[in-house]
């Protein structure tokens, strides 16, 4: 797939456009499923300022977004956290996750477990490698979902009630990553009404019925409701992008 994704930003004055490719790797390849640019340009006249590498800026923003989501829905007390998956979206939430949180406990699973030993290795900080997601999964209070799955590969009655979800991978209509069980009886928030009821595999084979955008929960216009086992759908939006793009931008303007 070859992805553009266009935004303009009054308030940052940032305009943008997002080249993303999307190949599905049937092996283990060393090349990302996911390569990006991001084009900025001049929003007074379309001026092209700078070509910016995408796939760093997809990795950070993506996992920001969902550690704002787990900020506000993690429940209180949260000790544990999952992530099934080893790639550059593991890598990117671990990054936040751990400078953000203090987890006494953090478990990976992998469909190829020699990648998964890899991660584990090379971040730093103890993690335990699992020979199953459910064995990752089991008791944990935040999970994320980073993988490359089409059919359900996290099940609701796997989950600890009360747990936080953050769902990642499954960009595609017809790909699952989680099972109806759990979409339906979780309270599921999102990026995006619209992009996830045509996007999202998950969101659409469900059924689910979308709680609110995470917007609406930062703006105080709808709850957060932590104590309920809660799921965030990540679909990433262009203005995630903008924003970030305008931010590395001004910091290299500026000298730094």
């Amino acid at each position: 797939f070859l992805g553009v994704m266009p935004a303009y930003s009054a308030v940052d004055d940032a305009l943008t456009t997002k080249l993303v490719t999307f190949y599905e790797h049937k092996k283990d390849s060393s090349v990302p499923s996911h390569q990006a640019t991001v084009l900025l340009f001049d929003p007074r006249n379309g001026t092209l300022k700078a070509l910016i590498d995408g796939s760093v800026i997809t990795a950070k923003r993506t996992a920001a977004v969902s550690a704002i989501a787990t900020k506000l829905l993690m429940p209180p007390f949260a000790e544990v956290l999952c992530i099934l998956g080893a790639g550059v979206q593991a890598y990117s939430h671990y990054d936040i996750f751990m400078e953000l949180f203090t987890f006494k406990e953090v478990r990976i699973w992998n469909r190829t477990k020699e990648k998964a030993e890899k991660f584990a290795s090379s971040v730093h900080g103890p993690v335990q490698v699992c020979s199953s997601a459910q064995e990752a999964v089991a008791g944990a209070d935040v999970i994320v979902t980073v993988t490359m799955a089409t059919t359900p590969i996290l099940f609701g009655d796997w989950v600890k009630p009360g747990a936080h979800i953050n769902a990642v991978g499954a960009s595609r209509p017809d790909w699952r990553e989680l099972d109806d069980e759990l979409m339906r009886n979780s309270v599921l928030f999102v990026d995006s009404r619209e992009a996830a009821l045509t996007e999202s595999g998950d969101v659409i084979l469900s059924g689910a019925e979308i709680f609110a955008e995470l917007g609406e929960v930062v703006k105080g216009t709808k709850p957060a409701l932590p104590e309920k086992t809660t799921v965030f759908k990540s679909l990433g939006m262009a203005v995630e992008d903008t924003v970030a793009a305008k931010f590395v931008y001004d910091s290299w303007s500026a000298g730094n």
